[in-house]
């Protein structure tokens, strides 16, 4: 979580341009409560019904105010990384010949609670392999997960014009040479098992799941592959903007980087089925590349998942 100056957060006035830019009907489509149950309906699915104002239903200037709202709280590799996979659907339109299906106009802004006040507020940029959710409390802190990206196809193929494009390489390359840089007494405790697991464990509804680390701890890594780790973290960290990412990394240290662990699942190599994870006290990281070429990853903060923290700790200071 990044403590908030006193000027107003950067992501509030991006989400209150935006607003100022809509119709009463865009509005209505847009804002909603900070409620439980739509604050946590977060999904990685091209869904119908999704939460919030869809990029097919705003204008040009709009749909522009909506990147300059992500561009407020990502990097620009997180960015860039949203704008590729967005692009990557309409890849996948063509590729399976379901252009409609595969919609790069079906992803949805919704703004949950007042941009403009003292009370904790959120917002979620959505769509299919794409979803990120931010919670504000300010004059207290932000909180980034979960952060979903997805690509599908991993890897676009031979013969189309875009072939090669990898948009999450790096999240697979970097726990491959991690991997493969383990001794063989050290890969028989980071693998669970040998077959990769069907998805992800912690989706939708299921962010809690996995409550004690498996696999290799850090502390039981050679400097050279803890180093290797750490940057394997830093490639999700960073995709936030240069403060958000600073503060997640520092908790990281701070909760002891030796006790994170790594584990595996499936085979060892590229375009094969496998899944890894990242597991410590502050962060959870998921990786599957279940069908060998479509990949998912999520982070979650497992002490702050929605901002759960920042909402108790803004309830107990607004109201004793």
């Amino acid at each position: 979580m990044a403590t908030i100056s006193k000027l107003r957060e950067p992501m509030a006035e991006a989400a209150l341009v935006f607003l100022e830019s809509l119709d009463a009907d865009g509005r209505r489509a847009t804002l909603y409560p900070l409620a439980r149950e739509r604050h946590r309906d977060w999904h990685y699915t091209p869904r119908d019904g999704r939460p919030g104002l869809p990029l097919k239903r705003m204008n040009a200037e709009q749909r522009s105010l909506v990147f300059a709202l992500l561009a407020s709280a990502l990097s620009e590799e997180g960015l860039r990384k949203t704008r590729a996979i967005i692009k990557l659907e309409g890849i996948l339109g063509e590729l399976t010949g379901r252009p409609d299906f595969r919609d790069p106009e079906n992803y949805a802004l919704a703004i949950f609670g007042d941009p403009a006040g003292k009370a904790p507020w959120a917002w979620r940029f959505e769509g299919h392999h794409v979803s990120l959710t931010f919670t504000i409390a300010p004059g207290l802190g932000i909180a980034v997960t979960p952060a979903f990206f997805g690509a599908n196809p991993a890897e676009v193929p031979a013969g189309h014009e875009h072939a090669g494009l990898r948009v999450l390489a790096v999240k697979q390359d970097l726990a491959l040479a991690l991997l493969h840089d383990l001794s063989s007494a050290q890969q028989q405790t980071a693998i669970l098992q040998p077959q990769s697991f069907r998805d992800f464990l912690t989706g939708p509804g299921r962010e809690d799941s996995l409550r004690e680390p498996q696999g290799l701890a850090l502390a039981a890594m050679t400097t050279g592959q803890r180093d290797q780790t750490l940057t394997l973290i830093e490639a999700y960290a960073r995709n936030m903007r240069a403060d958000l990412a600073e503060q997640e990394l520092r908790a990281v240290v701070e909760a002891g980087p030796e006790k994170l662990h790594f584990a595996w699942a499936g085979a060892m190599e590229r375009g094969t089925c496998h899944y890894y994870r990242l597991h410590g006290p502050t962060m959870l990281v998921e990786y599957d590349n279940t069908e060998p070429n479509h990949t998912h990853t999520v982070w979650h903060n497992p002490r702050d998942s929605f901002g759960e923290d920042l909402l108790r700790r803004h309830h107990e200071t607004a109201h004793g």
